[in-house]
């Protein structure tokens, strides 16, 4: 069977129905589709899909069977609008227009007025009675062809129009004549002959046709389709179809227009028709800003104080048919439509709708009035809003109307924007703020001795370091806008300077950074707060009544917690102690804990840490009364708590009384080659077995006491990291449950809490069913877990992935979202293995993916228990998990 790769549509035919995108693009489906329910479509055929791949895959030629029905695509045309194709009398021109799965605007290419040449260039003027049209409009298919078919130099051709104007004295193209134009098409093709290594303008127009066709198939992989599929999560394989279209023309007269339009505003998202039209114009000008549009209807022309007619205004009749099909397209595809539209002397056209682009909070408010207008079900608007865009309600945005000096761009880790000042050291930002500046933590990259800096700072920007560095992941956590891996940024630190772009930067000149971007600016670039609207909390919980997974946030601070109930977590999936060491107050304790020579030594320090860690854990159980919550025991290497600098050795030595060369010495013999895998997580508690001791004491000494005082006793969930061996945990669990029975026997009461581990190491997931044995629940770490099945650092993967991810090695990067392949698979087995050995075993996932949409649908196919994600992204989580529940019904 001959497999058939062109549909028609326009003129009561649609061969494809109501449109299958994957099939047809979505153009090209939205035209069939529009076609069958009767609206004014120009008449057209869609090549699918499925003609992309094969183009690449025969070295870019076309079968003959393709051209036939090609063909056939064209007599289809010529009979509907009694023209033909070539013919010097009549011509039918055409436009050739890309159409992907997905909206990818401006992405791919576009070719108007084909079937212009020498001679059919005269049959226009005389049909359309207008040769200054015609003429116009042979130059612009020469320009853009030129372009895009041919590959030439765009700016020579609006080189020559500009001196046209010159020569002339003219200020628009608008004021050029039908003589004008002719001039400058010649002009034009001896351009062509001298780019074109002596080659005339194509004058066939079959041969004009294919070489479009060519060119729209080929734009799928051009670099800036490339770059957009890869930041919008868009399959390369997916390709794009190529629609060739009947030209219906805007610029004939005053009676015709073309315009854009939104059933709703896209920004906003007021129940209000949105767009902008331009008279006697094609779609290009108003794309191009050739010429300021006109508003479209009369209410928004009066509130902005425009004086140019309305298209409600200027051309009544059409804009209330215009106005009918707004309400009918909306009706038919049930959500909010951009509409391009065309009048041709009097006949509106439409030539193209999708479901518009819109912003996170029109998002909101689109859905959540749709369900109460009953277009849609609440399910359905649950559905609709892309948990990720909630980052832009939640955080603070540049002011887009505010000018902006870009001089560099990273990463876009953690999103929000500030403005500050620049400190190189954590020391300074803290000093600063305290003094009430507003500073910009600048780091080679950040470490977490700088936790007390990267608090006070209002941003960090690191030279080094991916999306789940420290620095991305702490300030995520915090609520921090960050830019990391900004790698043409050179820091000397000791200068109090970096260089970047040229250009130089002092401590104390102000820089704005845009988490969202990746953007780092010179100056201060004003804000806007974020608004958290009704429309906010009727959708989360909606969210909340289809959601099966439970959310919760990675939070050690008050301040953590606080912002994490606000936004509806539901208790802490990971509390990191270590942060809460670094604290000016307890640092020297703890290094004393480090530096001495015996477990007594040792014992005396952490007896003054004792009280510390038991406020700590009060202040969170407090905030997270009757909650679960889940502390991690010290996890880095022990060196990390050490000074490096001279002048910080010194300052150990007097608070310590130990002397200058000894610590250094301690240092030393602690110091490690590669620490990610050293002395640290569970073999630090299995070595220094007082250290997770005191730890548990606090622990279970705050709940106790918030239990007291509050009523609501929290859930400790008491976490041993890096295990890799039921003996391990064996070992730790004893340690634990002995701290556990001397506070209850001390206080004379008794609360419900739990041991577990994390699994981020690949054989503590294959041994899951030995380690389940002793562990009552297990958090997935999938930062380190990825780190470690991968064997890539996450630090320093930012030097090669997004290679990796072009390339098609990974999809997507993986310290981003799960590796569902690799480290997903270890997941399944894990939980498989572990509910085996204890069926009510608690699971859940608490690294960075916990806040990622695709890796959350993973969680719940695999039937983990919960996410845990940092507290400003426990709304995006609480949304993905709501879209999993309701993907797994279907």
């Amino acid at each position: 069977m001959t497999t058939q790769y062109v549909y028609r549509f326009g003129g009561g035919v649609s061969d494809g129905g109501k449109g299958d995108k994957n099939l047809l693009g979505g153009k090209g489906a939205n035209l069939a589709e529009m076609a069958s329910i009767g609206l004014p479509v120009p008449p057209g055929f869609t090549i699918s899909t499925e003609m992309c791949a094969r183009y690449y895959e025969e070295g870019e030629s076309f079968p003959q069977s393709v051209r036939d029905e090609a063909a056939n695509g064209i007599a289809h045309i010529e009979a509907i609008t009694n023209k033909k194709f070539g013919d010097p009398a009549d011509p039918l021109l055409v436009s050739v227009r890309s159409g992907a799965r997905i909206s990818m605007p401006g992405m791919m290419d576009t070719v108007l007025n084909l079937g212009l040449n020498d001679e059919t260039v005269e049959g226009l003027a005389k049909t359309s009675g207008d040769a200054r049209f015609a003429w116009d409009s042979y130059r612009r298919f020469i320009q853009m062809y030129s372009d895009v078919v041919l590959e030439l130099d765009h700016g020579a051709f609006e080189e020559a129009l500009e001196i046209a104007k010159e020569d002339k004295g003219y200020n628009l193209d608008t004021e050029l004549t039908a003589d004008d134009w002719q001039a400058l098409v010649t002009q034009y093709k001896a351009i062509v002959v001298e780019l074109w290594d002596g080659k005339p303008f194509p004058q066939d127009v079959h041969e004009q046709l294919w070489g479009a066709i060519g060119a729209v198939f080929g734009s799928w992989q051009c670099e800036r389709a490339k770059v957009y599929r890869r930041l919008n999560d868009i399959p390369a394989d997916w390709g794009t179809a190529v629609n060739v279209q009947a030209m219906v023309f805007g610029n004939m007269g005053d009676t015709s227009a073309t315009g854009v339009a939104f059933t709703r505003d896209p920004s906003k998202g007021d129940n209000a028709y949105y767009g902008e039209f331009l008279i006697n114009a094609q779609g290009e000008d108003v794309v191009a800003g050739i010429r300021t549009p006109q508003y479209l209807t009369k209410s928004a022309r009066e509130a902005a104080g425009a004086k140019p007619a309305s298209m409600e205004e200027a051309l009544p009749t059409v804009y209330g048919e215009l106005a009918k099909v707004f309400d009918l397209l909306e009706t038919h595809y049930r959500d909010m439509q951009d509409i391009e539209f065309t009048v041709q002397q009097g006949k509106l056209w439409m030539l193209q709708t999708r479901s518009g682009k819109r912003t996170a909070k029109a998002a909101l408010k689109i859905a959540v009035d749709m369900a109460n207008e009953g277009l849609i079900t609440q399910e359905e608007a649950v559905a609709r809003v892309d948990p990720a865009a909630l980052d832009q309600l939640l955080h603070p945005t540049l002011d887009p109307k505010a000018p902006r000096d870009v001089i560099a761009k990273g990463l876009p880790a953690s999103p929000g924007a500030a403005s500050g000042l620049v400190v190189f050291d954590a020391d300074t930002a803290e000093k600063r703020a305290e003094m009430g500046d507003a500073v910009i933590l600048v780091r080679t990259e950040t470490s977490p001795e700088d936790i007390h800096g990267m608090h006070a700072a209002k941003g960090i920007l690191t030279a080094r370091g991916g999306m789940t560095s420290h620095a991305a992941v702490v300030a995520r956590g915090m609520g921090r806008p960050c830019v990391s891996g900004v790698g043409s940024l050179a820091i000397d630190a000791k200068a109090k300077v970096f260089r970047v772009s040229g250009r130089e930067v002092r401590e104390g000149d102000i820089i704005t950074i845009d988490g969202a971007t990746g953007e780092v600016m010179i100056g201060a670039v004003p804000t806007v707060q974020p608004e958290l609207a009704g429309d906010f909390g009727t959708l989360m919980g909606w969210a909340d009544k289809v959601r099966r997974l439970k959310v919760r946030a990675n939070a050690e601070t008050p301040l953590d917690c606080k912002t994490a109930r606000i936004f509806g977590a539901e208790g802490v999936g990971l509390c990191r102690t270590e942060h809460m060491f670094f604290d000016a107050a307890r640092i020297t304790a703890v290094r004393q804990m480090i530096l001495a020579e015996d477990e007594k030594g040792r014992r005396v320090a952490l007896d003054k840490l004792l009280p510390e860690q038991r406020a700590d854990f009060t202040e969170i159980f407090e905030i997270m009364a009757g909650l679960p919550v889940t502390i991690r025991l010290l996890d880095p290497p022990l060196h990390e708590f050490l000074p490096h600098a001279e002048e910080d050795f010194a300052e150990v030595a007097s608070a310590t009384g130990i002397g200058v060369e000894a610590l250094k010495r301690r240092a030393a013999e602690l110091h490690e080659f590669n620490p990610m895998l050293g002395h640290r997580g569970c073999r630090l508690g299995v070595t220094y077995p007082e250290i997770y001791e005191m730890q548990a004491r606090a622990i279970f000494e705050a709940a106790c006491d918030v239990a007291a005082k509050s009523g609501k006793a929290p859930i400790p969930e008491v976490m041993v990291p890096l295990v890799a061996t039921r003996r391990e945990l064996e070992l730790m669990k004893a340690v634990i449950d002995k701290a556990a029975k001397a506070v209850f026997a001390e206080r004379g009461t008794t609360l419900e809490y739990l041991v577990g581990t994390m699994i981020e190491l690949p054989r503590a997931a294959l041994k899951a069913g030995e380690i389940a044995e002793v562990g009552e629940f297990f958090s997935f770490g999938t930062n380190d877990l990825t780190q470690t099945t991968l064997g890539v650092s996450r630090d320093d993967a930012g030097r090669f992935l997004t290679t990796y991810v072009d390339k098609g090695i990974y999809p997507k990067d993986p310290f981003v979202s799960l590796d569902v392949e690799g480290v997903g698979e270890l997941i399944e087995l894990a939980a498989e293995r572990g509910r085996k050995t204890r069926s009510g075993i608690k699971l859940g996932i608490c690294g960075e993916h916990g806040g990622d949409p695709a890796s959350i649908a993973f969680c719940e196919k695999t039937g983990l228990d919960y996410v845990s994600a940092s507290p400003y992204r426990v709304p995006i989580a609480r949304l993905a998990a709501a879209q999993a529940a309701l993907a797994a019904k279907k």
